[in-house]
């Protein structure tokens, strides 16, 4: 039996939250306390 891990919609989601979070350490350094925990924390 496939469980959720197995589904397109969610790996898809899993790979769209990874690169968002590997983008957002490319923020410059002054934003790393507001923007970029914001946006890290949204995309989990």
């Amino acid at each position: 039996m496939a469980g959720f891990k197995d589904m397109t919609l969610y790996k898809k989601a899993f790979e769209m939250a990874n690169l968002v979070f590997h983008l957002s350490k490319r923020f410059p350094k002054e934003e790393t306390y507001s923007l970029t925990d914001q946006i890290r924390r949204s995309s989990r």
